[in-house]
């Protein structure tokens, strides 16, 4: 009896499987008669003809069993959807799954048939290309040229031009669909087939984008611009494909011919010249104190090599400064000092290598951070810091020769350091003759003279201070557009050799346009990685700005708040940033195609382009010696136009070891209600009678009560539809108000003069206990006020500033699509007015070695586990080679010219 079971199932899902077979058969006739149809509407232009009209056409096209069943079938479409109905009720062993399946397909062809017209026939009149024209337009070369529109844009057009198998990739599919004689209607966003709205572009002909990603993709675009010319054809496609592509732009650079690049050769040489003869001085000291503690003369000292490869980094192990060349070595431990050490050793007054500095900031509760009691038990546990002594000195012996550092302090204490070398014997003092030499002979390219003031009325410069009897309240501000002429670099270095900012206007429109948008750049960033790390970015590490520590998010989540906004549970406006992002890898492996449009972008590419900037330093080390890490680098935070306080999204107050350029590449406005600005301002009083408690005692403080009670002052500010923020800014001389719209700007600079460093520092140190640090301490103890960056300085900290020390920074507003330059040395701080994303990439020129040598030196003398301690930059080592390579390159330009 089972076996006959066995049977009768085997018989009824062969039935099955037949009648599948032949309804799959009506249905691709069905389909192809669909097409067909749809093809002919396209290219007679006539929508009169009946659908009844093209079904006798098809007779004469299809095969003839194909024939047999249509004209079986043809009678009305409803006959063949009936029948297909009962052909399923008569199979009970067909799955419900594969029925819906059948009927979905079914419906679909019917749906075509019907609707055919306005499938196929857009808004704009674009109608689509014949087969035949599709098979042409593929076998033709494409052209990848620049492509501008009359039409509304965000940005003016730059074409990917060099990356072709990206461009096979991302075609592959059509090319093989139409190949079979298939008309493709493919969205080449989400490679969805067959969607019912999509868009083909009328410049290539091969693309397509539906509706619903270009909605969501590309909202910055309608329609008929996607028809002009997809965002494929203008080179910002953002799909996962071409989000991975790398390659060539044709951007708006200026031209360099070989007359300027020899004398821009010239000028590197020139104002590197100084460092590298300071450089060998310090060599030829420490050579001169081995020869008197060997009696020989300096000629016959032997310099052995140090074992270290190019492609190794050499620090002093005790201020942890990165070493070019001669040092001195332990040949027992191998424990390495810097010259600077050595010296300060024999001089008894060391200063690099300060001994560790323990800080601990107490958590003591969320109702603290908010201005609320503490934790139990919490309050007694203050903020402090501990100095570790050193238990032994170092000293040298009597001779002045240098012993190893003691156990205590990592070396062996026995042995005595002999003088190393990394580069050939010789090869610095050789270097400085032929510097020399070629200054000489072919003339010095002189440093630019210094910026005069006549430009203050045009519109190349922008107010940012009101310092009185000072010339440099406005800092040059030029457009993008203006900076490919030659006098412009001219007028940048003249402004720049005195250590002012820069600003330039609108540099995303020499870009492709490609988005910038937090999500966008997520999904790139998940398609390039494993499946192992790809997983492990669903979830990011945030920076809490109120607690100042990591918190984890779910990304989707993050990208929400970025353009709608976070509160806690007490309505606070919760403020989070992504800092050095992305994770795991370089900017240019992880997201390949927003570092090409990055590049692009930047101003001034003979200063800031890491790979081929002629004054910048960072490339003119070989490429066997490893670089430093200067980014380009994502910074994505939230931000509000109201000044909290506490918890605000800014970058807290620092001084960068080089120079560095930031830019503004998309923005979303956050805007707080009424209920929570009344929350807002509440929680503020709450914070300030905190501040009176800690800082005078609770008998100087106001009660609770009376710090939340509504003011009189809150209900004219509000009738008046003013905040107190925006009152409290009318009254800053430096701060330039100009409405509350798109041009005031997302994002709040505060950049400091050098000049200003040592006062502004003498006012951190007194008033360091009005700022507040990790959990909303309090900060106590001041290791370095500025190289801490532990402070912020609010509105109210500007104007005292200024009133007591007569400090001012240059402060401005850095709206989208604006680069701003910062030299190095200028300490700065920002604030974000609206959620930012920004990317910055930092570069060394040859204006402000002086100043990247200096902070080296301050760098240096901190304590061991200080957070900017380490000399990342190798400042030296980057002089020697960047001179040399200059040399190089006057040599190959004069021989290009004979």
């Amino acid at each position: 009896m089972a076996i006959l079971i066995a049977k009768q199932e085997r018989w009824n899902q062969h039935s099955t499987n037949s009648e599948m077979k032949r309804i799959w058969k009506i249905s691709d006739v069905a389909g192809h008669l669909t097409k067909r149809r749809s093809r002919k509407l396209l290219e007679d232009g006539n929508e009169e003809q009946s659908l009844e009209e093209l079904e006798k056409e098809d007779e004469g096209f299809l095969p003839t069993k194909a024939k047999a069943s249509t004209t079986k079938n043809k009678r009305t479409r409803e006959i063949i959807y009936s029948d297909n109905i009962e052909i399923l009720e008569k199979c009970p062993q067909m799955g419900a799954s594969n029925k819906s399946i059948f009927l979905n397909h079914e419906e679909e062809v019917i749906l075509k048939k019907t609707k055919v017209r306005r499938s196929f026939r857009l808004s704009d009149g674009v109608k689509d290309r014949s087969s035949g024209e599709a098979k042409e337009r593929n076998n033709e070369p494409r052209n990848f040229s620049s492509y501008t529109t009359s039409s509304s844009s965000s940005s003016s057009i730059s074409v990917l031009n060099g990356d072709t198998n990206s461009i096979k990739r991302c075609t592959r599919r059509n090319l093989k669909m139409l190949g079979k004689g298939k008309e493709c209607i493919r969205c080449h966003q989400c490679k969805r087939n067959y969607r019912q709205s999509v868009v083909p572009c009328c410049k290539c002909k091969q693309e397509r984008y539906c509706l619903r990603c270009i909605k969501k993709w590309y909202p910055q675009m309608d329609e008929e611009e996607i028809a002009e010319a997809c965002p494929f054809c203008r080179g910002n496609c953002n799909c996962n494909m071409c989000l991975q592509s790398s390659g060539s732009f044709k951007t708006m650079q200026r031209k360099v011919t070989n007359r300027e690049k020899v004398k821009l050769a010239q000028y590197l040489i020139h104002s590197l010249l100084p460092f590298l003869k300071q450089i060998h001085k310090e060599q030829s000291d420490e050579m001169e104190m081995e020869s008197r503690i060997r009696g020989i003369s300096p000629s016959e000292i032997p310099l052995p090599r140090a074992l270290c490869n190019n492609d190794e980094r050499v620090y002093c192990n005790n201020c942890a400064t990165s070493i070019a060349d001669l040092h001195r070595s332990c040949p027992n431990c191998s424990y390495e000092v810097c010259l600077s050490c050595c010296r300060e050793i024999r001089e008894g007054n060391l200063l690099g290598g300060a001994e560790e500095v323990a800080v601990h900031y107490p958590n003591r509760g969320h109702d603290y951070i908010h201005g609320g009691d503490p934790l139990p038990g919490s309050y007694a546990i203050k903020c402090f810091m501990d100095y570790l002594e050193p238990l032994v000195e170092w000293k040298a012996n009597s001779d002045g020769s240098v012993p190893c550092a003691p156990k205590e302090m990592g070396g062996c204490g026995y042995y005595g350091l002999e003088l190393k070398r990394i580069l050939p014997k010789g090869w610095v003092s050789d270097l400085e003759v032929k510097a020399e030499y070629v200054l000489t002979s072919c003339g010095a390219e002189q440093a630019p003279s210094e910026r005069n003031c006549s430009d203050k009325g045009t519109e190349m410069v922008r107010k940012a201070s009101s310092r009185e009897g000072s010339n440099d309240n406005y800092l040059y501000c030029p457009l993008s557009k203006d900076i490919l002429k030659g006098e412009e670099l001219r007028q940048f270095q003249r402004h720049w050799v005195n250590g002012e900012p820069v600003i330039v206007r609108n540099v995303l429109e020499q870009t492709s346009g490609l988005s910038w948008e937090p999500m966008v750049m997520w999904r790139a960033l998940c398609d390039n990685m494993d499946t192992k790390t790809g997983a492990k970015l669903s979830e990011m590490k945030a920076i809490d700005c109120l607690a100042g520590c990591e918190v984890e998010i779910n990304a989707h989540q993050f990208v929400k708040g970025y353009t709608e906004g976070r509160t806690y549970y007490n309505s606070w406006p919760e403020m989070l940033k992504l800092k050095d992002w992305p994770p795991y890898d370089r900017f240019e492996n992880l997201l390949p195609r927003h570092c090409d449009e990055f590049i692009s972008a930047l101003p001034f590419h003979e200063y800031t382009d890491p790979r081929t900037g002629f004054l910048n330093l960072t490339v003119k080390l070989p490429p066997d010696v490893i670089k430093p890490d200067l980014g380009p680098k994502t910074y994505i935070a939230y931000g509000i136009a109201e000044e909290l306080g506490r918890g605000d999204s800014v970058t807290k107050l620092h001084c960068d070891l080089s120079d560095a350029v930031n830019i503004l590449t998309h923005t979303a406005e956050v805007v707080l209600n009424d209920q929570q600005r009344y929350a807002v301002e509440m929680l503020k009083r709450k914070h300030k009678a905190q501040d009176e408690r800690e800082h005078f005692g609770d008998a100087a403080a106001k009660t609770e009560e009376d710090a939340c009670a509504p003011s009189p002052i809150i209900e004219t500010t509000e009738a008046l539809g003013l905040s107190i923020e925006e009152e409290e800014e009318t009254e800053f001389p430096g701060f330039p108000l100009e409405g509350k719209t798109e041009k005031t700007g997302s994002a709040l600079w505060d950049i400091f003069r050098r000049k200003d460093v040592p006062n502004l520092q003498r006012y951190l140190r007194k008033y360091s206990k009005e700022f507040r640090h990790t959990y909303c301490s309090p900060v106590e103890q001041v290791v370095h006020p500025i190289h801490d960056q532990a402070f912020y300085l609010t509105l109210e900290h500007k104007r005292k500033l200024k009133e007591e020390f007569g400090v001012e920074p240059w402060t401005f507003e850095q709206r989208l699509g604006e680069a701003v330059f910062i030299p190095a040395g200028c300490p700065h701080q920002v604030r974000n007015l609206k959620s930012c994303t920004k990317v910055a990439v930092d570069f060394v020129s040859p204006e402000n070695i002086r100043e990247c040598l200096r902070l080296t030196e301050e760098f240096r003398q901190l304590p061991k586990n200080h957070r900017v301690r380490e000399d990342k930059l190798e400042i030296k080592k980057m002089v020697l080679h960047a001179v040399n390579q200059a040399l190089k390159d006057l040599e190959d330009l004069a021989s290009t010219q004979d």
